[in-house]
């Protein structure tokens, strides 16, 4: 008999979407001969500043890139150490563990998967240079101990906030609150920039400039073109008048292009409202399957504005009849319904196997990996979908 067709809105479970302004904007840019990093990058990132309530924003390739740089930025250097979450995408980890840093895992509080700040401390080590929160699903981590923690010990917080773009934490923009914040623009983020791009935002001159320098080959243009980095151009001695290039050190090449940028300006000025459909989407499903035997919902912490990235639901096989993989089997191939699993803890992964982690050392952040499923719940979801969607998971419970 075969399975039946997969529901186009349910396939397309994730990411923003793009209208007639995006389109216009691309137009616009393709005009101008498509540029990289020229007017309207510099734009958005005014506008993405201004968002955030940061001084300073540099946009870049994509959020891995965006944590990079933010490493870069505080000047971490082999041997240095870096306290971050087990559960998470490895892009996190991957930041300070390229650049020779020791990676030091937490476990995870059990409400909402994100950093437990309760644990922090007991892996504080002199040569811990920073703590790495994730603000997890599109909920902001309890920043509050967080930075207190890190104002005790000296030591910087760069804040994933790739999923949370446009959260809040007591009325502070997800990604302010740290020495960095950084973003993802990738295609299945609340926001995107044609599939891949990213920002780091920071109110710190002295790591803005880093992240400015290191993003473009540490170049500094002398003379007329100061395209890529502002100058002192005293102290080059050929005059303003000649054009020439330095470079401070060996960088790199995480530029984002004005196409991007021209995009990603209009994709900013819709994220509230894109956010909010994300809001409205998940309390439906949350009314709707508020009861179901086995089904441990997300819950939206006080003072936080979760703007769901993901709908996390954690399974209890015994209660709900089924393991979690059999779940998502059974969605697919009798609802037509593509679930997700997305992230497992990075301790089960080679990479920190071959680093001296495995299983069993963080047991909450093992439960949620081995129990997760990520259900489908981005702006382009008809109410339709979310229909036949709750519809789907009631009749297979129990």
């Amino acid at each position: 008999m075969g399975s039946p067709p997969i529901k186009h809105d349910l396939l397309i479970r994730f990411g923003s979407e793009y209208g007639v302004e995006e389109r216009a904007a691309v137009l616009d840019v393709l005009d101008k001969n498509a540029p990289t990093s020229d007017k309207a990058c510099i734009q958005f990132e005014k506008d993405f500043a201004a968002y955030c309530g940061t001084e300073y924003a540099r946009c870049v390739s994509n959020g891995t890139a965006a944590l990079f740089l933010s490493m870069v930025g505080i000047g971490l250097q082999p041997g240095d150490r870096v306290i971050t979450t087990p559960l998470t995408w490895i892009a996190t980890a991957a930041a300070p563990a390229t650049l020779g840093a020791e990676v030091d895992f937490v476990d995870i509080d059990s409400e909402t998967y994100n950093l437990d700040p309760t644990l922090i401390e007991e892996k504080i080590t002199p040569q811990t240079k920073a703590i790495l929160p994730v603000h997890m699903y599109g909920q902001c981590c309890d920043m509050d101990p967080i930075l207190e923690i890190a104002q005790k010990h000296g030591l910087a917080v760069v804040e994933d906030a790739c999923h949370t773009v446009g959260g809040e934490y007591k009325g502070r923009k997800a990604g302010s609150m740290g020495t960095t914040g950084c973003f993802s623009f990738h295609e299945q983020k609340n926001m995107s920039t044609l599939g891949e791009g990213g920002m780091v935002v920071t109110d710190d001159p002295n790591v803005y400039e880093r992240i400015a320098l290191y993003r473009s080959h540490c170049t500094r243009v002398y003379g007329e073109s100061t395209k890529y980095c502002s100058i002192d151009e005293t102290q080059f001695p050929m005059g303003k008048r000649f054009w020439w290039q330095d470079f401070d050190d060996t960088g790199y090449n995480f530029r984002m292009t004005d196409i991007q940028s021209a995009v990603g300006i209009e994709q900013l000025k819709k994220l509230d409202s894109l956010n909010q459909r994300r809001i409205d989407h998940a309390a439906f499903l949350s009314e709707r399957l508020e009861g179901v035997p086995g089904l441990k919902l997300p819950k939206t912490m006080p003072e936080r504005k979760h703007v769901f990235h993901l709908y996390p639901v954690l399974i209890d096989p015994t209660t709900f009849g089924m393991t979690k993989e059999d779940f998502i089997d059974r969605m697919l191939h009798e609802k037509g319904i593509k679930v997700g699993m997305h992230y497992i803890p990075l301790t089960w992964t080679t990479a920190f196997k071959n680093r001296g982690y495995d299983r069993g050392q963080f047991p909450v952040a093992d439960h949620v990996g081995e129990n997760v499923v990520t259900f489908p719940v981005g702006p382009r979801l008809t109410e339709e979908a979310l229909e036949y969607l709750v519809e789907s998971v009631v009749s297979l419970a129990g």
